[in-house]
């Protein structure tokens, strides 16, 4: 038996849930980068799920460019975490107000 549209849709709704809470509630930069991008992958499978569902191309297209935009903010997220870490010894989200000076 083939998983229906609503087994994806809850799929990815509790996986874009627990991305949201963790975003929320970390205060590692890691663990919320970590919960960024399973947000983002929730919102993939929604849109293959969605593509395969009306038997549309568009929705694959749009996973390419979300995907496309996610390596470019992984490159960027993790040279910022990496250039805070060596100033600060910490990855805290919290001490990052120091940079301000």
């Amino acid at each position: 038996m083939e998983p229906s549209l609503a087994n994806y849709l809850a799929l990815s709704g509790i996986l874009f849930t627990i991305g949201a809470t963790g975003v929320v509630f970390k205060r590692n930069a890691l663990g919320m980068f970590m919960c960024i991008e399973l947000m983002l992958n929730a919102v993939n499978l929604t849109f293959v799920a969605f593509s395969r569902y009306y038997a549309d191309v568009t929705g694959q297209l749009f996973v390419f460019m979300v995907m496309s935009v996610a390596a470019a903010e992984a490159a960027v997220g993790l040279g910022i975490i990496i250039a805070f870490y060596r100033n600060s010894v910490s990855i805290d989200v919290d001490d990052a107000s120091l940079l301000k000076n």
